[in-house]
């Protein structure tokens, strides 16, 4: 059985989130991040670099929140939560994964760090402009980009709008998308799914 090392409030929601979506088996083992218990020596060993999440599959550790899915998504097929291997949908899958990752998410960690997360002291006021400034662009794209459209890839849920919609709350919680009112129904139409729900509680 698959197990997922997890904390409330962390990017290992989004792997709940899947696991929750295909209803197979796993095991939640609970971290407590407060009593540093993602540093311990055991949980090192699983992921070395003391981040949430991690997941083992038969004795395998995996990190990192996309890579997770995209694993879990391609061992059950049969759900449908990736496009076929080899279509111009898997193309486009994999394109948004990875601009939800490398393109969409670093500019809004840079804005909640130095506007709320990191000490006062520790804040650049430029950073957080930069990453507010940098966030809104890419929201406009999305704006447009997701007109007319329920999903982020094709006519239905994938693994890439569990991390598209985890990303646009993540910025809706710090008001960043009271400009953009089909983001904000999109974000509503994918964390009101119930299996979106049960990997919040």
């Amino acid at each position: 059985m698959m197990k997922l090392y997890f904390a409330q409030n962390t990017r290992a929601t989004r792997p709940r989130w899947l696991l929750e979506e295909l209803g197979v088996p796993y095991e939640l083992v609970p971290v407590d991040v407060h009593q540093r218990e993602h540093k311990t020596p055991e949980y090192l060993r699983i992921h070395p670099m003391g981040s949430m999440p991690a997941l083992e599959d038969d004795g395998h550790a995996i990190f990192e929140s996309a890579a997770i899915l995209l694993h879990v998504a391609d061992k059950f097929p049969e759900k449908g939560f990736a496009p076929l291997a080899g279509t111009v949908e898997r193309a486009e899958y994999y394109q948004w994964m990875m601009f939800c990752m490398a393109t969409m998410e670093p500019p809004l960690s840079a804005y909640s760090a130095h506007s709320r997360f990191l000490p006062e002291v520790d804040r650049v006021p430029g950073e957080a402009e930069r990453g507010k400034k940098r966030f809104t662009d890419i929201a406009k794209m999305l704006e447009e980009k997701l007109q007319g459209r329920s999903f982020i890839v094709g006519e239905r849920f994938t693994a890439a709008d569990v991390v598209m919609a985890s990303i646009l709350n993540w910025g809706a919680s710090m008001g960043l998308l009271e400009d953009f009112p089909g983001l904000r129904a999109y974000v509503a139409r994918q964390i009101s799914r119930p299996a979106a729900r049960r990997a919040e509680q």
